[in-house]
């Protein structure tokens, strides 16, 4: 009976340790190709990526800078989230031409919007530089001597590395600087809005079901790359013509089953999996609970203002996404880190670092690591949670904060580097502000003002309060800043800074909201962020030590590089899974599921007439499965932010959904990723198309896919 039991332990950790990881597509050779054909992968690893052959990374471009989109057509239609493309849907909307509210669709291309600043960017080749980025700092012991060489290096090869004249080469970090890839990129920057649902599919559940599942959100939306004649970048022109890629992914109509392999293509943004015990214990118990707390209250100000006045809900609806995302990924994660023992088996883990450093005998370079962390993670707490509540406080939550913190850099300029400089700042200040006080309202600023105010003159440390705080009423304090400052509204800002350098300088000094800005900046840039960054330098030290530890010492383990905003595949299967006791979760959602959460009316679960009518009839067309409508699917593979807008690809590198979300159990796995709770979620690809074809009609973008039915051609080939 114990053999049974431990064969069965021996089984599952292996069965599990084949999912979990972002991997470098360019070396998926080796381990993790016979990982992949493990869990029912069909194609090659060239297939997926090849620097001389078309292959799935010329399909999948990054977007915008955050997060991931697919090519879908040989004219340069790609698919993202509704949430990636939500700010051009926003731009494009008003109050009487409502897209956000109605959605949009080009039904033929002289309707496509062009979007000004939005990009996408193709990954040409991957490279390993370490050799030559690491050359000539082998002797330096000090850390900063060491950056500085490294980042020198970086910049000439940068610049000397081959590359075509429109391409970019771009070095990345990985495993904390133990090592360093090259990649081309070809960058595109006239990309026009084609489509998007109403807000009412493509956010459905908003931010009540954001990281939850059951989910049924179509989070999707439609754009197409422009090119010039000859395939190459150009600025938006009207004579730019759509790109021919060199792949466009085909799209699977046979939908998805449980224990499916499924391939994860994107741009994870960040993730820290490799962090010591004590670290994790510094997020849960300290930085999580005062960022989760600042904008709980921000939300709540917000929030009551969007469901009384229309034009404020368009006003802050991009706003409002943003600031909950995280708000509630950091709720789930600190969750998800109690509820798996991340810290105590971390603390094993380590345990058993330790036991291997003495075994093989590298006490002198490996040996204190461990009580080194303690010490630095001890000695940066303090300054680690002041930072948190001034960067959220002072420059994400706080409009006017935020903006007079550009202010407070703007008289620092000038005292750096004279007049010249600060007039340039200030007239690039002026144009960049536009469009954010097209979206301002200083009334809800104001409350949130009064609700954060309040938060940092009492939870904050009190070493790093300035003075006009201790003891503040925050009522009166708001209620004194936005009557008498001129940073309310444009207008005012442009005549507070009409004049020269010195005048300037002069009336932005007798502003209150400047002022307050002012003595918060300089507490911060004297008192936190010198010591923040002393202790941090270190910190980063002792982690690419770690690291090159767990790669010296577990050459037998998988070890992937952390997350950092470069491509990377993550493979698993569709998964159902158990949250908690007597609870089973299925892994794919229907249509049904949303009339079930259907509150007419309501902000977040009303649902279109036309889409009420559709299910009434199950007027489904192609897209149906046993007479369902398929909305949602779950799987194993390890995402994060970046990841939205990813394609989900079955095991021949077919589309068969949209990664948009996981869920709330597993946001842990940024930190940590344990694959008995950790799941993904997708729009099925086939709901996408539903909404195109019967709810938008749009058949002109149909008529550009290439369907596939890979399933029942495979079943075929069998009999």
């Amino acid at each position: 009976m114990k053999f049974l039991k431990l064969f069965l332990l021996l089984f599952v950790i292996q069965t599990q340790a084949q999912q979990g990881g972002m991997w470098i597509p360019s070396l998926l050779k080796g381990m993790n190709e016979t990982e992949m054909k493990n869990l029912g992968m069909k194609m090659s690893v060239k297939e997926i990526y090849d620097v001389n052959n078309s292959s799935i990374k010329d399909a999948v471009p990054h977007f915008n800078g955050g997060c991931t989109s697919e090519v879908i057509s040989p004219k340069g239609l790609i698919l993202t989230n509704h949430h990636c493309g939500y700010s051009q849907i926003q731009s494009h909307s008003t109050v009487e031409n409502d897209y956000l509210t109605k959605g949009f669709w080009a039904y033929k291309m002289e309707d496509e919007l062009p979007n000004e600043n939005l990009t996408v960017t193709f990954i040409i080749k991957i490279e390993d530089v370490t050799t030559a980025v690491l050359n000539g700092t082998t002797g330096l012991t000090n850390e900063v001597d060491k950056q500085k060489k490294i980042q020198e290096n970086i910049s000439a090869l940068s610049n000397s590395l081959p590359k075509e004249n429109w391409q970019e080469n771009k070095i990345r970090t990985f495993y904390e600087g133990n090592q360093y890839m090259l990649f081309v990129t070809e960058t595109f920057s006239d990309v026009r809005l084609v489509g998007a649902p109403p807000t009412s599919i493509g956010k459905f559940g908003s931010d009540t079901d954001n990281w939850v599942w059951p989910r049924h959100t179509g989070d999707f939306s439609l754009f197409r790359i422009y090119a010039d004649k000859n395939n190459r970048p150009a600025k938006y022109s009207k004579d730019n013509v759509p790109y021919t890629p060199k792949h466009f992914l085909p799209i699977s109509l046979d939908g998805v089953a449980e224990d499916d392999f499924t391939l994860v293509f994107g741009y994870p943004g960040k993730t820290n999996e490799y962090l010591p015990a004590v670290a994790i214990e510094q997020i849960v118990n300290e930085l999580n609970p005062a960022k989760i707390e600042i904008r709980d209250k921000a939300l709540k100000v917000a929030d009551g203002f969007m469901r009384k006045d229309n034009a404020i809900k368009i006003q802050y609806a991009s706003k409002y996404a943003s600031i909950a995302n995280y708000w509630k990924k950091w709720i789930g994660e600190t969750q998800g880190l109690k509820k798996s023992n991340a810290v105590a088996i971390k603390k094993d883990a380590e345990m058993a670092f330790q036991q291997k450093i003495v075994k093989v005998g590298k006490e002198k370079e490996y040996g204190t690591l461990l009580a080194d962390f303690e010490k630095n993670y001890n000695a940066i707490a303090p300054y680690a949670v002041a930072r948190e509540y001034f960067m959220e406080i002072v420059l994400r939550n706080t409009e006017m904060l935020s903006t007079a913190y550009k202010l407070y850099q703007l008289e620092q300029v000038y005292n750096a580097r004279g007049e010249q400089a600060f007039n340039d700042r200030k007239t690039n200040l002026i144009n960049g502000l536009a469009d954010f006080y097209k979206n301002f309202n200083a009334a809800v600023d104001e409350k949130v003002f009064e609700q954060l105010i309040e938060l940092y003159a009492t939870k904050s440390s009190k070493q790093f309060l300035p003075q006009s705080l201790v003891n503040v009423n925050p009522k009166n304090l708001a209620a004194e800043v936005y009557s008498k400052s001129k940073l309310k509204d444009y207008n005012s800002l442009k005549q507070l800074l009409s004049g020269d350098a010195k005048t300037v300088v002069s009336n932005l000094n007798a502003d209150p909201g400047f002022k307050l800005v002012k003595e918060l900046g300089e507490i911060y840039a004297k008192e936190i962020a010198p010591k923040y960054d002393e202790i941090n330098l270190n910190i980063t030290a002792l982690q690419r030590t770690y690291m090159k530890a767990q790669l010296e010492l577990n050459t037998d383990s998988r070890i992937f590089p952390d997350a950092n905003s470069t491509l990377r595949v993550t493979y698993g299967k569709v998964k159902g899974y158990e949250p908690k006791d007597a609870t089973l979760y299925e892994p794919v959602t229907y249509l049904e599921g949303v009339m079930e959460k259907y509150v007419p009316g309501d902000y977040e679960f009303d649902v279109p007439s036309k889409l009420v009518e559709l299910y009434k009839t199950k007027d489904y067309g192609a897209y149906s499965e046993n007479g369902k409508m398929p909305v949602n699917f779950i799987g194993t593979n390890h995402t994060t932010g970046g990841n939205s807008g990813s394609p989900a690809l079955d095991a021949y590198g077919n589309l068969i959904g949209l990664n948009f979300d996981r869920v709330w159990e597993g946001t842990m796995s940024d930190i940590y990723y344990d694959p008995s709770i950790c799941r993904n979620i997708m729009v099925d690809i086939r709901y996408v198309l539903f909404i195109m074809d019967k709810y938008a009609g749009a058949n002109n973008l149909i008529s550009e896919l290439k369907l596939v039915h890979p399933k029942k051609k495979n079943a075929a080939k069998k009999k």
